[in-house]
């Protein structure tokens, strides 16, 4: 696994660089959030989504699939957003919250059949430059590591996942905190069906 160390939030373009080369390889890589660090992979790449999917043990067929995104304007190539949802998400991105949202078809194949995906934009200048670097999101779920005093050590991530993701991107230590889940597949009446560290009044 290679390992790319930022300071802070500051933005490294080289290390960007390097990491957007791997994910469009179809690398999974670990990078930091606003919230957990998470794993990633091109989200428009079927065979490393299908990799990171296997890894996770996530079933694409039955569990929410969660993109991360640079922008409003890359989330809206990707999601269907109307003005009610759109608004809501303007006064609360970039933040620790995922958006369900209607999938467009812009998808690829695994997300074909769907008829929502989550959308993040979190409040994390990383995160948000590999995803505009990328051109567009990143499929992403939250690392976990069983030792909840390991969540936010990239040392333990490196050898927790040392033979199953090519790249750490180490900004330090992270958080032990899971977003704001907001279901807007009817936006005139957003629910929270989790709720995260992100404040939200509806």
């Amino acid at each position: 696994m290679k390992h790319l160390r930022f300071f802070g939030d500051s933005i490294n373009t080289r290390h960007i660089e390097d990491a957007v080369r791997i994910l469009r390889d179809g690398g999974v890589v670990i990078y930091p959030t606003d919230t957990m660090y998470a794993l990633g992979c091109d989200a428009l790449n079927n065979r490393a989504i299908e990799r990171l999917c296997r890894l996770k043990g996530i079933n694409p067929d039955k569990q929410l699939l969660s993109i991360v995104c640079g922008s409003m304007s890359q989330a809206s190539e990707y999601a269907r957003i109307d003005n009610k949802a759109f608004r809501l998400m303007k006064d609360y991105l970039p933040g620790p919250f995922t958006f369900i949202l209607p999938a467009s078809n812009s998808l690829p194949k695994v997300f074909k059949g769907r008829k929502s995906v989550g959308v993040r934009i979190p409040q994390c200048e990383i995160a948000m430059e590999l995803a505009d670097s990328l051109g567009n999101p990143i499929l992403s779920t939250s690392v976990a590591p069983e030792d909840p005093e390991d969540a936010v050590s990239p040392d333990a991530l490196a050898l927790a996942y040392m033979h199953d993701a090519d790249l750490l991107i180490d900004a330090g230590e992270g958080r032990q905190a899971v977003s704001t889940i907001v279901d807007c597949l009817d936006s005139s009446s957003p629910e929270i069906i989790r709720q995260g560290i992100g404040d939200m009044r509806l």
